[in-house]
């Protein structure tokens, strides 16, 4: 069986690690993402280990060879002023502009994720304590703080939500955030409300809750906040994946330091 890897033809059974390396670093030089070159090894890991079992072919080479790192992109944010501007959008003289208020509050206030939020119930709330039970990933549950802008728009919002379900002739009902029907808002519904208010005070490219998330991690960092303490709150796994926000912080003190030092 003979197969073309990169830029040689050759006989699979003399594919060998260098050869799958040669393959990636040819893809990465035509301008090939990194995400992309991942999913290329992974095929190739599975293609040689069906032939591992249908054909006796002995080794795996792509085993050992090491996964191309995926690119770091900067997480996109809004800066203290273009936040503030955000949360006077909604019309709080309706059922859907204190909704959303409180949406955008809760986002602000706790970094949390788009699933996450969709999942909050009404049991989820300790308003008494300043703070809700948050559904994250791999069923993992954690407790998060309310700040209190995120608590007095909550308290404004659950007269309203008592009213909506009345006029919607529903009775109990479990989910937090409600739509039109008084039933659960979607992630889709949820996602297109963001996107609707921030395009009324920024020209982002990127336009959806998880620059809300972004926001709250890199205003936090830029206030002095633990690290450490900024992965709890937002549920990461690992450290890593809290510190690139700190790229975004100091690039900004760096452009803030060479404009404004004389001799920068």
């Amino acid at each position: 069986m003979k197969t073309q890897l990169g830029v040689r033809r050759l006989n699979v059974r003399h594919l060998d690690r260098l050869a799958i390396r040669h393959f990636l670093r040819h893809q990465k030089e035509r301008g090939v993402k990194g995400s992309t070159l991942r999913r290329k090894l992974a095929a190739i890991r599975c293609f040689l280990r069906y032939l591992a079992t249908r054909e006796n072919f002995d080794a795996n080479p792509a085993s050992a060879v090491r996964m191309p790192q995926m690119e770091k992109h900067l997480p996109v944010f809004l800066d203290v002023a273009e936040m503030q501007a955000l949360m006077d959008v909604p019309d709080r003289q309706n059922f859907a502009g204190v909704r959303d208020a409180a949406i955008l509050e809760v986002f602000y206030s706790t970094g949390i994720r788009l699933s996450e939020l969709h999942l909050l119930d009404i049991s989820d709330m300790d308003l008494f304590g300043e703070g809700i039970r948050v559904k994250g990933k791999g069923r993992k549950e954690r407790n998060v703080p309310l700040g209190r802008m995120a608590t007095v728009a909550l308290k404004a919002y659950l007269p309203e939500r008592a009213r909506h379900l009345r006029a919607c002739k529903r009775g109990q009902e479990v989910a937090l955030f409600l739509n039109r029907f008084g039933r659960r808002l979607t992630r889709r519904g949820i996602q297109r409300l963001v996107r609707l208010y921030l395009e009324r005070v920024c020209s982002l490219k990127q336009l959806s809750p998880h620059v809300l998330r972004h926001t709250f991690a890199t205003h936090m960092l830029d206030r002095g906040a633990d690290l450490r303490a900024v992965q709890e709150l937002l549920g990461h796994a690992s450290l890593s994946s809290t510190q690139i926000y700190t790229h975004v912080t100091t690039d900004r003190l760096k452009r803030i330091y060479n404009q404004a030092h004389p001799r920068a």
